[in-house]
Parts: C-alpha cells; structure tokens; sequence
C-alpha cells in the first residue's frame, strides 16, 4: 500500500476497524442471533467438533499451498527478499494483495467462530489476540524478517502459547500477571527470532 511498512499498516487498520466497532456498536454487545448460529461452534461432525474440523481445513489448505504450489515459493520468495522476486520476475504487488487477502478471509472466519462461541458480537473480544498470534508464529520459526517459516511450526506455537494461557487461568493467575507474562513470551520471542537471523548471517 503506498510502498508504506505492511506490518505499520496493518496495525493501523486494525485500530480503524475497532475504532468503528466501538461506534456502530455503541460498546455494546450485538445480541438475538438465531440458535442456528451457535451450532457452528457447538455442533460437531463425526463426534469431532466443527471447530476442529474447521482449523485443520484451514491448516491443511495452507500447508499444501505454501509447500507444494508455485504460489508458496513465491511468498516466500517476497517475504525474503522483495526487490529480488522483483527482479526475478514475481509480481510482488500481486503476491501481496494475495497474501493480505488471504489472511483477512482467515481472521474473518476466526472472528464468525469466536462470535459463535459467544453467541454474541463483542466488540471488545479478540482485544490483544494479535499479540498472541506474533507469539506464536515467531516461537513457531517463522522469521518477522520474512522468508522464513512454516505451518507445522505456527500450529506448534499456537499449541503452546493456548496452554500457556490456559495453564495461567489453571492456575489462578491474576488478569494482570498474565498480561506481563505474555509480554515477557512476545519480547523472548522477538530477541530469539533476531537471534536467529545473526546465526543465519554468521
């Protein structure tokens, strides 16, 4: 957008999207959905819940396509270096599009799944998720420099950062600790990806 840092961007319009919740909402919860609604996240198929169902589709898909198709090499290929796809022939912009596109479908789908959970549309819900999913693609191995990570190891990172969590309420964590503590997980993650990249270089 605008040759403008995608990460900054991206930040930004989730502020903006937020901001607009908070106003068509007023703060408050959406409520009355229809029973049917809830099944998404209530129902299962095959004894198995359609939420599971649901994220190994999804993992699935992602898997094969950033591993097996030509479009995965060139993600890779503009998330490594962009001026070098460039110059190799990759449509950057186009991958780009693509890519971001992709990604808000997904967080899209993950917000009609949490909303079905709650059976309810909270406009405060998914408050600081962001933070969590840096954590997990970053302990995962995915590089915030780019060019370098996979699904197997996103899958892993959010396996661990959910049971974090989860043990921290386990464990009758104060709210606010919990906070710290997750802060303390992102800026490890961070240091260990950077970490990583001087080895690379080295």
């Amino acid at each position: 957008m605008m040759g403008l840092p995608s990460f900054i961007v991206t930040l930004a319009t989730m502020w903006l999207a937020r901001g607009l919740a908070y106003v068509f909402t007023n703060g408050q919860a959406v409520t009355g959905l229809p029973p049917s609604f809830q099944v998404l996240a209530t129902g299962n198929i095959a004894g198995i819940p359609i939420i599971v169902w649901l994220v190994a589709l999804v993992y699935l898909v992602a898997y094969y396509v950033l591993a097996h198709s030509t479009f995965g090499r060139k993600v890779y290929a503009v998330g490594d270096n962009e001026e070098s796809a460039r110059l190799s022939g990759i449509n950057v912009k186009s991958v780009k599009l693509r890519v971001f596109g992709i990604s808000g479908f997904v967080a899209a789908l993950g917000g009609v799944v949490l909303a079905s959970r709650l059976f309810s549309g909270q406009p405060v819900a998914g408050i600081s998720f962001e933070l969590s999913a840096i954590a997990a693609v970053v302990i995962g191995g995915t590089s915030l420099y780019g060019g370098k990570g996979s699904v197997i190891g996103t899958l892993v990172g959010a396996i661990f950062i959910s049971t974090l969590l989860n043990g921290l309420v386990i464990l009758n964590v104060v709210a606010f600790w919990q906070q710290v503590i997750m802060g303390i997980v992102v800026l490890a993650a961070v240091i260990l990806d950077k970490y990583r990249q001087q080895l690379a270089v080295q």
